[in-house]
């Protein structure tokens, strides 16, 4: 057999094990070691109480970040401001947990487990849902379902614009108006039809279509610096570490370190920051997400309108005519 149909057979039994390896690390490592680490928690009530709740979570060092509070209106103010998770409220009667489920219900479930197993048994612990998840999506599957789609979408733009030779300002513009028409039609299923997301609509749209935008830009950008390989990076840095570090499906703060923090730098893990800030809490805590993927479309699109166009390949049967041509006129 020839030598080089040799070598990529041997590149192709080694990549695949590679990738698959990769593709496991991504997604399995992260959800086997979801835990607490510096979860944003309160404490609110009477000094003693409180202060009894707060060292019971400081017991678990490294698991909550405690913020004190001094009623239970302040303490429902944070978690409506995204600032804590959930909270717990000394009261006469005992603790009062007040959880966001529209938030996490990975995180109100953690929680309702904590306080409980941190009172004197058969203590009731009374429990408010402060900002519930929508009925049609009480669990949160579906928003977390939502982020592979949307980098899926992302991708196929930028690799869209890059295989079809697409720069300058109309590659610029198929991706905003590839971004908005998905943006709209991902709106239009996830709210107006199964509503799983129930804020502003066309504030969610905007939301949807920004991150598209994020990840297309990313990818068509990387695709004008490295050229073709830049698919493969942003396919890399979107799909495979972006989808499986968001967070979405729990809470960053639950991921082991430093993938959380990663996850929320990247497209994916910010669109879902974003999307359940303007879906459920009236855009708090939006400016984070709103700036990290108001960067990637700046600089992705920058990218896309300064690369030149690559020059067509010579036509092989131009090519042929020419050299035909030539062997005559030197016969002649």
């Amino acid at each position: 057999m020839p030598t080089a149909p040799n070598r990529r057979a041997v590149a192709v039994i080694l990549l695949i094990p590679l990738m698959v390896t990769l593709a496991l690390w991504a997604f399995a490592w992260p959800a086997a070691r979801i835990a607490p680490r510096d979860l944003p928690v309160g404490v609110a009530g009477a000094a003693p109480a409180a202060q009894q709740l707060e060292q019971r979570f400081e017991q678990r060092d490294g698991a909550f970040e405690v913020h004190r509070y001094a009623d239970e209106a302040a303490a429902r103010a944070a978690i409506e401001d995204r600032v804590v998770y959930g909270a717990v409220v000394a009261t006469p009667q005992g603790p009062h947990l007040l959880t966001a489920s529209a938030a996490s219900p990975v995180v109100s479930q953690l929680l309702r487990e904590a306080v409980t197993a941190s009172v004197p048994e058969g203590t009731r612990v009374e429990v408010t849902d402060v900002v519930a998840a929508p009925a049609g999506d009480p669990r949160g599957s579906a928003l977390g379902a939502s982020v592979l789609p949307l980098a899926l979408a992302g991708m196929a733009a930028g690799a869209a614009v890059t295989l079809m030779g697409l720069r300058g300002v109309r590659g610029a513009l198929t991706l905003l108006a590839a971004s908005a028409l998905v943006g709209l039609a991902a709106t239009a299923m996830t709210h107006s039809w199964l509503g799983v997301i129930t804020g502003d609509w066309w504030t969610e749209a905007g939301a949807l279509a920004l991150t598209v935008l994020a990840i297309g830009s990313g990818v068509a950008g990387l695709a004008a610096l490295f050229g073709q390989r830049g698919i493969g990076l942003g396919a890399l840095l979107m799909v495979l570490l972006g989808n499986s570090f968001s967070g979405v499906t729990s809470a960053p703060q639950l991921l082991p370190e430093p993938v959380g923090a990663i996850g929320q730098w990247l497209p994916p893990g910010a669109g879902g920051s974003l999307l359940r800030s303007v879906a459920f809490f009236d855009g708090s805590a939006a400016g984070g997400p709103l700036l990290t993927l108001s960067l990637w479309s700046a600089l992705g699109l920058a990218a896309v309108l300064l690369a030149r166009r690559t020059p067509k390949p010579v036509e092989p049967a131009r090519t042929e005519t020419a050299e035909t041509a030539r062997e005559s006129a030197l016969t002649s």
